[in-house]
């Protein structure tokens, strides 16, 4: 039966592949142009401002997600399909007093005087500015989801907790208990200390949980590019967290080792506190480039292998490109939980380094 079930979950994956293939060809593909794999992944990669379903009839369909601008008028809002899905700065949309075109999922607004878009040799706008821009994007919205499933699983295992009269975990909350029992046991006691570690687990537990569930929504055909653990804008707030924390918590041994290190002559100690210096600085970057690049570098293959059809031109392609992309697709699902325990694991090594007591 479980050998069965698998049978039924590749062939699930493998035909989803095969089926979005199609949807990826025709965000790029109209008729009388040439097929481009790059603007074709870039756009499935980078974060947009509406939710694009698929091409049917050579019209896109997609979810608008509301825009909204600081700009010198104030505060100016409306919904991204008042750009009728343009990415080209063609349509130019009027709102509170200015002009706003969209170029390759960047609003712009245009100068009081200016009808159309002007570009220098580079490509770039010469009549237009950046307004500021606090959109909620597809990456955004993706986020609220995950931290309201989080809240609904968690608050659902609360509540098996309290109606169980021996505190046995059942339904949803047998299901969450041995993954933070792994977290505490696993990566808070052994990293930090028996001592210190209740402290950090709730931060622990969080980003484990998060990294998690947003990496697997970013394999989740239906949200068709909600990428957020790899967008660097994120994974750079989770660093800065993991460095604010360590900062804070470091305690006069740490400090010691930073800028006076014990147990070495004192031209050592000179040469070697600006390299630990830089090493704290290094190690939050690390974290960052880490899960951006491995999440990211997943989808952009996939979208690589299912793009030779359409580069091929030849439907004897597909086979070939499925089987590999399925194969990339069942790495992607480990990754998923892999990256979350590595970026948790590394956080809770350098929070116990810097919570860690001299030893005589």
């Amino acid at each position: 039966m479980k050998f069965y079930n698998s049978k039924s979950l590749l062939f699930l994956l493998a035909l989803t592949l095969f089926a979005s293939s199609f949807t990826f060809a025709t965000d790029s593909e109209k008729e009388g142009e040439e097929f481009d794999p790059q603007s074709m992944i870039i756009h499935h990669v980078l974060d947009a401002h509406e939710f694009h379903v698929i091409d049917w009839n050579d019209k896109p369909i997609s979810v608008p997600l509301p825009i909204i601008l600081w700009t010198d008028n104030g505060l100016t809002t409306f919904m991204s399909s008042a750009f009728h899905h343009d990415d080209s700065g063609s349509v130019i949309v009027e709102s509170n007093g200015g002009k706003f075109v969209k170029l390759h999922e960047k609003i712009y607004q245009l100068n009081d005087n200016a009808r159309v878009v002007e570009f220098d040799s580079e490509g770039h706008p010469t009549n237009a500015k950046k307004p500021t821009d606090i959109s909620i994007t597809r990456n955004v919205f993706m986020m609220w989801i995950s931290v309201i499933v989080l809240l609904l699983i968690f608050t659902a295992a609360a509540k098996r907790y309290k109606k169980s009269a021996d505190n046995v975990p059942t339904g949803i909350a047998g299901f969450v208990e041995p993954l933070v029992v792994f977290v505490r046991d696993e990566i808070g006691i052994p990293m930090i200390g028996e001592h210190k570690y209740k402290r950090y687990m709730p931060y622990l537990l969080t980003i484990f949980f998060f990294i998690w569930l947003n990496n697997i929504f970013g394999l989740i055909p239906i949200f068709n590019g909600a990428n957020l653990s790899g967008n660097i804008a994120f994974t750079f707030t989770l660093a800065v967290f993991t460095f604010i924390i360590t900062t804070f918590s470091g305690n006069k041994n740490y400090w010691k080792h930073i800028f006076w290190m014990p147990g070495v002559p004192v031209p050592m100690k000179i040469f070697l506190a600006p390299i630990e210096v830089i090493g704290m600085f290094v190690k939050p970057i690390s974290l960052m480039i880490r899960l951006f690049a491995n999440i990211t570098a997943g989808h952009i293959i996939v979208l690589a292998l299912m793009s030779l059809i359409f580069i091929f031109k030849s439907v004897w392609i597909a086979p070939v490109s499925v089987a590999f992309s399925l194969f990339i697709g069942i790495i992607e699902i480990i990754v998923t939980a892999i990256q979350a325990y590595i970026f948790t694991v590394l956080s809770a090594l350098y929070f116990g380094m810097a919570t860690e007591e001299e030893h005589h």
